[in-house]
């Protein structure tokens, strides 16, 4: 998209697509008058819009729940700043415990009593799913949903859905790449979440291991959110003898994992599902020691990657951070994604101008190409109607027992 030049250097604040792009969404038409008649929905007036999302602010998934709190400081800023259009962004939040019932409960309560335009980044494929019948039966989106399942690709199956993250399923494609490039004997075993983002892996597993799949992946070992430890799967990995552990797991149990590889002082070689690479929740509980050489992919910068020491965008998000967000975690995976996700969402709305209807914000969310500063250079969110895969690209990154490095180039999923 085309960037904006000097006269919005005062909106150089604002991170985003392109920065000023989104500074001239917050400099809005305010002031300036409407040019016609604005056309709403509930959530949307002159003055506001009104966007709902459900986290887990409790329960064993809470870590994630970060996000609402970096989004509504996000928020915070770009209303300082004129907000979109002239109009205010208001976040209500709302805990859903990772637990599907709770979530429809929840969602409800945002669309029928708080009047909510749109769900904004729910976490969770589970509770998107549970969501998803009741939202569709009202034509209210669901924007950018925290999920990398492969389920949501399906247009036909989710006429009111996209999400914000690349495909579990594809991640593990390359996982499995990179074993066979440089372990091409190797025994993995797999510790599966017993649900769709584990099962994505096991998918993803055999696609990038083709006919050699059965010979490379000799064990699976599955847990439910509700065990309190992974020890027994990780043992019984250890007992078959392999020498790569894939770990499909969310924070506490993929923390849990290293941990109790470490304290068995057993050494394959792991690698970690890129939505657990937090420092803070997951490889300082599992022990920086035990997480050391630890292998996973990135899509967004990782603020402590001296990689990006230089770069203008992490310096806007550091700023950020620090301005509006102080008591938040800088490194945190969770407030870069929630950051850079926000990022889309602003463009989506800015966009969508004075039209704020649901319709016309599903039909923008469907088809967009835009570069978020916070992911990595080359890293794109593209989606179209007839492809709502939106990130196809990733970084091979490895933990050095402080932070995550980058290594190799950026690798397509396409190839």
């Amino acid at each position: 998209m085309k960037r904006l030049l000097a006269p919005l250097a005062a909106m150089a604040v604002l991170s985003g697509i392109g920065l000023a792009g989104i500074g001239l969404a917050g400099m809005g038409l305010a002031g300036m008058g409407r040019a016609q008649a604005a056309t709403y929905d509930p959530g949307a007036s002159d003055d506001e819009i009104r966007i709902g999302m459900t986290v887990p602010l409790s329960g064993p998934a809470s870590a994630y729940g970060i996000a609402c709190a970096a989004t509504r400081a996000f928020f915070a800023r770009t209303n300082q700043d004129g907000g979109i259009n002239g109009r205010k962004l208001t976040l209500l939040c709302e805990d859903d415990g990772f637990s599907p019932p709770r979530a429809i409960e929840q969602t409800r309560k945002l669309v029928e009593s708080d009047k909510v335009l749109f769900l904004y980044n729910a976490l969770g494929t589970s509770a998107n799913t549970a969501v998803r019948p009741y939202l569709a039966a009202r034509k209210v989106p669901q924007v950018l949903i925290n999920s990398g399942a492969s389920k949501w690709l399906a247009p036909a199956e989710n006429p009111w859905v996209t999400t914000g993250l690349p495909q579990n399923r594809t991640e593990a494609v390359i996982f499995a790449r990179h074993i066979l490039e440089t372990m091409p004997d190797a025994r993995v075993g797999l510790l599966q979440q017993a649900d769709d983002y584990g099962k994505d892996y096991v998918e993803g597993l055999r696609e990038g291991f083709g006919p050699e799949a059965d010979r490379h992946i000799v064990a699976i070992e599955t847990f439910d959110l509700a065990y309190p430890t992974v020890d027994t799967q990780i043992l019984n990995l250890k007992a078959r003898n392999v020498d790569v552990v894939i770990i499909a797991a969310l924070a506490k149990h993929a923390a849990q994992a290293i941990r109790k590889i470490g304290d068995l002082q057993w050494h394959p070689t792991v690698y970690l599902g890129w939505a657990s690479t937090s420092i803070d929740y997951v490889l300082k509980p599992a022990g920086l020691d035990h997480a050391k050489g630890v292998i996973s992919t990135a899509i967004a910068k990782h603020p402590d990657d001296p990689r990006w020491k230089d770069d203008a965008g992490v310096a806007r998000y550091l700023d950020f951070m620090k301005t509006w967000f102080p008591s938040g975690e800088v490194t945190s995976l969770s407030n870069v994604l929630a950051y850079a996700t926000t990022e889309v969402l602003v463009e989506i709305l800015r966009r969508a101008g004075d039209d704020l209807t649901r319709a016309n914000i599903r039909d923008i969310a469907r088809n967009i190409d835009v570069q978020p500063e916070m992911y990595i250079d080359g890293v794109r969110y593209t989606v179209t109607p007839q492809d709502l895969d939106p990130i196809k690209t990733f970084q091979m990154i490895r933990f050095d027992g402080l932070q995550w490095q980058s290594f190799g180039a950026p690798i397509s999923s396409s190839k």
